[in-house]
């Protein structure tokens, strides 16, 4: 029999960070769960069979880089050369045994390499064979980006590993097809791949490219320049190819009469997990999170309980991580948090709110005024959108996160940070309104 080399099994921890002290008839308990997979060499979606681990550097993967070709991409015609050799950077990352594809979009999607239905294995002979088929990409046709992401399904299905993955390169808007053709293909792939997304220059949908990501748990961003393309790109599947487990849901469980409001990723960006739920048994609930590598990701956890008496503990909510096995069984990786709820008649303490739960409802705000304020801006209401992206301003700088308090400086002048006292600027490049906006759900990790 053959030996496998098997990487180390990660560890994962979940902690639970809240006030669980409700005053006297209190039904709602919010939680902060830090989520954290350390050890490197984790493990894949089935974690016993070695036939997952292509080679000793970790567990098999396939990615499928889908490259837009359409006639837009010709101006300037320096985007198309950038994309090629950003797309050529990428499969240079690739480690050797990853199956990969490279998908040219138009409003159809064509198999640029290896072309003939399945996927090629990285290796030293075949990364030259991909990069000497970048040289045939050219630019004609429109976008139908549902197409491109079926066509990457399907080639990433082909493969028996544990990490699905694709990275997307649009500089349009999805012209050459419905929006519900493109949300049918979003809801076929959603479970079966993640996606990076990123929109390149400045004529393409941030709510287009956003919504890829967010529907197929991967990352969305601005490349302005398309000189920077190479850079993101490596960097993307860099990534990718630190990502250990696949799959990885967080199961909730609630007690009788409990009821989940909602589940949210808060850290490293704001993801709201709530109507994603798939039902696990009684009174339980899986929430999917995707792919992880070593890292560490906050959920935002609401839950409402009946009412108990004075002095009465109870536990809200239950917290595990588990994975799903080919024969249709899950694997619990072991980690758990519990979220209680304790009934006191002491003021201070039942009012007392947690530090985690109040920063992270802070950035889910600030998220959501940026985005009101950028659509009332573009809608021609001045003075909705000076009050949202004040707003915005005022809690951007009271939770330290600076990154989006410097976009938000590009869109309006900053009168007074602490009040949130703003002027709109009569003139925003369009690339800082579209990084701003694109970027809103970013967040950062509270101050311990």
């Amino acid at each position: 029999m053959a030996n496998f080399s098997k990487p180390d099994v990660p560890q994962f921890s979940v902690d639970v960070y809240q006030n669980e002290y409700l005053p006297e008839g209190g039904h709602q308990v919010d939680a902060v769960v830090t989520v954290t997979a350390t050890g490197g060499g984790t493990i894949g979606s089935a974690v016993t069979a070695p036939h997952l681990y292509s080679t000793g550097q970790g567990p098999s993967a396939a990615v499928a880089i889908m490259v837009d070709c359409s006639g837009s991409m010709d101006y300037p015609p320096d985007k198309m050369r950038n994309a090629r050799d950003a797309t050529a950077a990428a499969i240079d990352t690739l480690r050797d045994g990853v199956h990969f594809a490279v998908i040219g979009g138009t409003h159809v999607a064509r198999e640029v390499y290896p072309g003939d239905g399945h996927l090629a294995v990285a290796d030293a002979t075949t990364r030259g064979q991909a990069k000497q088929a970048l040289r045939r990409l050219g630019a004609g046709g429109g976008t139908a980006i549902g197409t491109w992401l079926r066509l990457a399904d399907r080639l990433l299905s082909s493969a028996d590993v544990a990490i699905r993955h694709g990275i997307l390169l649009t500089d349009g808007r999805n012209e050459h097809e419905s929006p519900q053709d493109l949300k049918a293909a979003l809801d076929a792939c959603a479970g079966r791949f993640t996606c990076d997304a990123r929109g390149v220059g400045t004529d393409w949908e941030v709510k287009e490219v956003t919504g890829i990501a967010s529907a197929l748990l991967g990352t969305a961003d601005i490349v302005a320049d398309p000189a920077a393309l190479t850079a993101d790109f490596t960097q993307m599947m860099e990534t990718a190819m630190g990502k250990e487990v696949a799959d990885v849901a967080l199961r909730l469980w609630t007690p009788a009469g409990a009821v989940v409001r909602f589940v949210k990723q808060v850290a490293p960006s704001v993801e709201d997990l709530t109507e994603r739920r798939t039902e696990a048994g009684p009174r339980a609930g899986d929430y999917p999170t995707g792919s992880w590598g070593d890292e560490s990701r906050d959920y935002h956890v609401c839950v409402q309980v009946p009412p108990a008496d004075l002095g009465q503990e109870m536990l809200a909510a239950r917290v595990s991580l588990v994975v799903p096995q080919p024969d249709g069984t899950v694997q619990n990786l072991g980690a758990q948090g519990l979220v209680r709820a304790v009934w006191t008649d002491d003021v201070a303490a039942s009012t007392s709110i947690n530090p985690q739960v109040a920063h992270y409802t802070g950035q889910a705000e600030l998220a959501r005024a940026i985005q009101q304020g950028l659509d009332l801006r573009k809608a021609g209401d001045i003075d909705g959108a000076t009050a949202k992206l004040g707003r915005a301003v005022q809690l951007a700088g009271a939770s330290g996160n600076a990154d989006t308090a410097k976009l938000l400086a590009k869109v309006v002048d900053v009168v007074d940070a602490a009040t949130g006292t703003v002027r709109l600027k009569t003139k925003v490049a369009e690339a800082d309104e579209m990084t701003l906006e694109t970027r809103s759900t970013k967040t950062v990790r509270v101050k311990k």
